[in-house]
């Protein structure tokens, strides 16, 4: 069981801890535990039922008319309007209930209230990369287990997928194709799905390799199917050569079309770019330079 402290609460619920303390001394809604030396601290029971309160008051219910309601109604009552609101922070302290408490339902609303207002691909970049982010401010304070993480990714990635599979396959002369995977021992999939769908719903032709690549395997593929572009990301340490040696490797294995990378590690170090390489420095980058593609 994690312990919090005020200022993790702050954090992770997106409001003041003297606003939090205010609600603890006015309406006893959340009440600190102390240790032997009389530090408060909080639970996961604690953090759960804060979030509900936040959700709620966020979507208009009064703090006074919350603190009427026993924490079965306030959860019941979230449950229910889990849908409901479009203000970013609202939707997330409504995903990171759904992951503490692996309430798929809860996860399924918020994502589809979301697509129908703003479409599948905002949804992502607005809701759902947030949420990823704040996922690791949940890592950091010790609060997030393996199980509850694999159960966002796989509900994510089966998002990701539906939204994939809609889309028309492009074939034809005119329509570029990208090949698209990750190196050996690099497990960012959830970035590499969706770069899949930014790149199909812009009528692109895909080629979707996957995870754990080594160059021969692509080389073996691209002999095949000879795509125009190639894309990866490196953002773990990669242990099987130096950054750049695999950056030249590429360039050199595949002089006729433009290698485009992404990720930490690339960004991180002083890369020679050789010619035939494109950087991408973050997610805004690949979308402007997908967008700078469509024109003539």
């Amino acid at each position: 069981m994690a312990i919090y402290s005020i200022k993790d609460l702050e954090k992770l619920c997106g409001i003041k801890a003297h606003t939090i303390r205010i609600w603890e001394q006015r309406y006893g809604l959340v009440v600190p535990k102390r240790t032997k030396t009389n530090i408060r601290y909080y639970q996961d029971e604690d953090l759960k039922h804060l979030l509900n309160i936040v959700f709620l008051n966020k979507n208009g219910t009064k703090i006074s008319m919350i603190a009427k309601m026993s924490r079965q109604e306030i959860s019941n009552q979230v449950s229910n309007n889990a849908a409901i609101g479009v203000e970013n922070d609202v939707q997330l302290n409504a995903l990171t209930i759904a992951m503490i408490e692996m309430d798929e339902l809860k996860f399924h609303h918020v994502i589809c209230k979301s697509e129908k207002e703003i479409g599948f691909e905002k949804t992502m970049l607005e809701v759902v990369y947030p949420f990823l982010d704040k996922l690791g401010v949940l890592w950091l304070t010790g609060s997030v287990s393996p199980a509850q993480e694999n159960f966002m990714s796989c509900l994510i990635r089966q998002k990701i997928l539906k939204a994939t599979d809609a889309l028309p396959i492009k074939s034809g002369r005119g329509v570029r194709k990208f090949m698209i995977f990750l190196p050996e021992g690099e497990n960012q999939e959830l970035s590499l799905m969706f770069m899949h769908y930014l790149l199909k719903s812009r009528g692109h032709r895909v080629i979707y390799m996957g995870l754990n690549n080594s160059v021969q395997d692509i080389q073996d593929a691209y002999s095949i199917l000879r795509p125009s572009y190639l894309f990866t990301m490196v953002s773990e340490t990669y242990a099987q050569q130096p950054v750049q040696k695999y950056v030249d490797q590429l360039a050199d294995t595949f002089p006729e079309s433009q290698v485009l990378l992404s990720g930490y590690q690339v960004m991180s170090q002083s890369i020679n770019r050789p010619d035939n390489v494109k950087l991408l420095g973050s997610l805004g980058d690949t979308i402007t330079f997908l967008e700078e593609l469509k024109q003539p």
